[in-house]
């Protein structure tokens, strides 16, 4: 039987609805977590902890951290924690929404519902701005191992760290650009998903190559579109067995390590960064034992 949350190696869902939550002030959150474990199904939903809510319980989580700031020339990368996320899978938005109003009740004594995105698959799991995502995924026993801690211990092993961030495309300023820069902004064709051999340094796929860090910064990607009436774009969600190889990927992408910056930023800019703990499932459903539940 597996012992991660089957969501974090699965196909990205058609639909998908994100929730995060805080901890309410003087609450004893133990009691509702137990709650939300007894009924959700692991198969339907991925969970994520924050560093905030592990501390509350008296716990660390070796690894687990805030998520890193960066202000440069035409970016800001945020820092957002929170104490608690959900990633909510399916292909029915009424019956994500009744699960989420389910999840609402069963936290409401100790949470408070933060924010809510509505997110869904693009053509064939496309970005809005038309070019696939996710192509250099790592795949089957490649992804398990970027994925998935192993070699920690009963209550560890078979978790995860996620990476979530909210991002906003600016269509108007994209569309406006030539195909050719487009492209060039990306580092693959949107004709064909090939990658520009010769794209400029600053292209996103040149800046986040995971095959050329030192050690490799492989991570699984599971990002999804979102959009609500007046503003669209893209939920980054990256899991990995530590963060190291996002943050490495983060640097990269700001500049930090050769001044060069992504050129994504030139149409796009994230509003909210958090880093999660996603715990590892035991006989069925998740095991909280090393937060003491």
């Amino acid at each position: 039987m597996q012992n991660f949350q089957a969501g974090i190696l699965a196909d990205v869902p058609r639909l998908a609805r994100y929730l995060v939550f805080s901890l309410k002030a003087e609450a004893s959150p133990g009691d509702s977590l137990l709650k939300l474990v007894s009924t959700i199904n692991s198969d339907n939903a991925v969970i994520g902890i924050g560093q905030s809510l592990i501390k509350s319980l008296g716990k660390n989580i070796k690894g687990l951290r805030a998520f890193p700031v960066y202000s440069g020339q035409g970016f800001d990368v945020p820092s957002t924690p929170a104490s608690l996320w959900i990633w909510l899978r399916g292909g029915d938005r009424g019956e994500l929404l009744h699960q989420s109003l389910e999840i609402q009740d069963q936290l409401a004594e100790s949470f408070e519902l933060n924010n809510v995105v509505d997110a869904f698959q693009y053509k064939d799991s496309r970005d809005l701005s038309g070019y696939v995502d996710g192509t250099e995924n790592p795949q089957g026993e490649d992804a398990f191992n970027a994925a998935i801690v192993q070699g920690c211990g009963e209550g560890l092993d078979g978790s995860s760290f996620v990476t979530v961030q909210q991002w906003v495309h600016d269509f108007k300023h994209f569309q406006a650009m030539p195909v050719s820069e487009q492209d060039n902004t990306i580092g693959r064709r949107i004709s064909d998903n090939e990658e520009i051999e010769d794209a400029p340094l600053s292209a996103h796929v040149k800046r986040t190559a995971q095959e050329d860090f030192e050690p490799e910064a492989f991570v699984v990607r599971r990002s999804m579109p979102w959009a609500d009436a007046s503003k669209a774009g893209l939920v980054f969600v990256a899991f990995g067995k530590s963060l190291d190889a996002f943050e490495a990927l983060l640097k990269r992408m700001v500049g930090e390590d050769d001044g060069t910056v992504d050129a994504l930023f030139k149409f796009t800019q994230p509003v909210s960064g958090s880093y999660f703990w996603c715990p590892p499932v035991k006989d069925g459903q998740l095991d909280l034992s090393v937060l003491g539940l």
